[in-house]
């Protein structure tokens, strides 16, 4: 008998080919025969009108204190995420020193904004080393695989205590114990190393994060500690540039010449994010054929592409555009039903709108009223392809009425439970260019940001919107169906080393997704305040699953937890079956 049988399914096998009707069976957390299964097992799903896919494999995530309270790995596990990539951005919980923890909490706060009141109650610092937090990771029960990266930032904090958090030059002394602790954090089972140089990521103390401007010879220093620890050259090298979000668009070639350098060197894989730019411009065409001539020469260059631009959703549930001007401190406490109904008082809108933002209070609203064609009404949890035509931008046009006149009722509108959607970094006018990138063999899909920016992202939720707006739904232009699964399994789990899945084939890891192609889809946003201490966060569930394996075991069925805890650390390369 078979440990786990799913029965007379569509199987897209990850690796791109046609879809096949066939039956899988699992035993001792594999895959051991796709085709027809003669023998019953001890469990079976029935994927009759279904389609089987390799679990999704998520490499850009900042669950790295979540993972030590939350089995579940939420929202990720609900779109069907079975392996999840932490200590990205150059932050992260190790290593760690016991006087750098309330630090290292700020910087995680800052840059990814998760709140230090929920990391401070539940992070019990278990650890000092990275082996020891990949260590205390393991002793915890979850339901998915989680991986973590060796992150710049505590590296330079553990090393040159304030020195590096002030991003201070180091030392030869400093630059061969960071090297160390990379070179062994790696050996130890990182899957990589990643560093930030993007100088809009601040800590709370509004320092930028430790290595944004970091010289050659502490990157190289580092890049070869990372290989140094990964004999095969399976570890990655992750980075956010100052290209990053428009900061510094004339940085784009210097970067691009150090990183492929050390690539080169190195052999290893270098990885950052990459689109299209906000104003319609090709010029990331020009700039994606500079890639592919550095692989041509050598290079191991991986652009990191999201499916959609990034989409911070503001309104009375989460931060309002205003929430800066002083008059809206009187009723920032009340009940969200009773502040809307405050705020729609004329003499109140009048007065809010007439000020200025307080001293040092969130610029959200004037970022907002800079781009008004960025800015879009949430009405529907599944477009985030919005027509320019229904922008704040297109509807001042329209009316006559000024930005913040209308953002303003936007954003009170339905007693307060409407959203309004921020397209970070600007809007192209479609998504065209993701069409493209995704699934470029330079390229790989990331960007979201799963665990990161909680009260007012929830971007987790990609691996859903690629298969029921990419595969399925977009009227211009679309991914077939096993294009858009490769590019959420084998191809991410491939830039990791993590050989041993992202495919339904005999012998891979038994990661497995039963869902409905017709029914997938992103549910309405909830704003919850379900983590430590009560604090809120933005989260988004999806249709469509009927099922979730991990290594053989079904740890959802219709969205429901089955309360197996299957999901392990992946410790370094996988390697694939013999």
């Amino acid at each position: 008998m078979h440990d786990l049988v799913i029965r007379h399914g569509t199987v897209i096998d990850g690796a791109g080919g046609p879809p096949v009707d066939a039956d899988v069976a699992v035993d001792g957390g594999q895959v051991t025969a796709v085709g027809t299964v003669t023998m019953r097992g001890r469990e079976e799903v029935d994927a009759r009108g279904l389609v089987v896919t390799p679990g999704f494999v998520d490499v850009h995530t900042h669950y790295d204190g979540q993972v030590t309270w939350d089995p579940l790995v939420t929202p990720s596990i609900w779109h069907g995420v079975t392996t999840v990539v932490m200590g990205n951005c150059g932050v992260g919980f190790a290593p760690a020193a016991p006087d750098r923890r309330e630090w290292l909490i700020g910087l995680m706060e800052g840059v990814e904004d998760v709140p230090g009141v929920s990391l401070r109650e539940a992070i019990r610092w278990e650890w000092g080393s990275v082996a020891q937090y990949l260590d205390a990771l393991e002793r915890f029960p979850r339901a998915i695989d989680v991986g973590a990266q060796v992150p710049h930032g505590a590296v330079r904090a553990y090393v040159m205590d304030e020195r590096g958090a002030a991003n201070e030059p180091p030392t030869d002394a400093d630059l061969a114990a960071m090297a160390a602790i990379v070179r062994d954090g790696v050996a130890a089972g990182a899957l990589g190393f990643s560093t930030n140089r993007l100088p809009l990521h601040r800590a709370v103390d509004g320092r930028q994060v430790p290595g944004t401007f970091a010289e050659e010879d502490e990157l190289f220093a580092l890049g070869r500690a990372v290989r140094a620890g990964s004999p095969g050259a399976d570890a990655v090298f992750s980075l956010i540039l100052p290209t990053s979000t428009g900061y510094d668009p004339d940085a784009w070639d210097g970067e691009l010449e150090w990183i492929s350098r050390l690539s080169t060197e190195t052999g290893l894989a270098f990885t950052f994010p990459f689109g299209a730019s906000p104003d319609g411009s090709q010029q990331w065409r020009a700039r994606l054929a500079q890639v592919e001539q550095h692989n041509r020469a050598g290079a191991r260059l991986v652009l990191q592409v999201g499916c959609r631009r990034q989409a911070l959703l503001c309104g009375l549930q989460t931060h309002h555009p205003f929430e800066g001007r002083p008059s809206y401190a009187g009723v920032a406490s009340l009940p969200i039903p009773e502040r809307a109904r405050r705020l729609a008082d004329p003499e109140m809108k009048a007065t809010i709108l007439s000020e200025t933002n307080a001293p040092g209070a969130s610029r959200l609203g004037e970022l907002m009223l800079d781009q008004a064609d960025a800015v879009f009404p949430f009405d529907d949890p599944n477009d985030h392809e919005p027509s320019p035509e229904k922008s704040l931008a297109a509807a001042c046009q329209r009316t006559g009425r000024a930005a913040a006149d209308l953002l303003y009722d936007m954003t009170i509108a339905d007693d307060g439970q409407s959203l309004v959607m921020f397209l970070l970094g600007g809007y192209p006018g479609s998504l065209d260019a993701s069409l493209e990138l995704m699934p470029h063999p330079d390229t790989v899909l990331g960007l979201g940001d799963g665990g990161a920016h909680v009260s007012l992202i929830c971007d987790a939720g990609y691996p859903t919107y690629v298969l029921g707006y990419w595969a399925r739904d977009r009227e211009r232009g679309r991914l077939s169906l096993p294009a858009a699964v490769k590019v959420l399994t084998s191809e991410p789990a491939r830039l990791y080393g993590m050989h041993d899945r992202g495919l339904v084939a005999p012998g891979r890891k038994a990661d497995l997704n039963v869902l409905d192609p017709d029914r997938v889809s992103l549910c309405p946003i909830e704003v919850v305040h379900d983590l430590p201490a009560g604090a809120k966060r933005v989260l988004q569930r999806a249709n469509g699953y009927a099922a979730t394996v991990v290594a053989g075991e079904v740890v959802q069925r219709d969205g429901d937890d089955t309360g197996a805890r299957p999901g392990r650390v992946v410790r370094g390369p996988q390697p694939a079956p013999r």
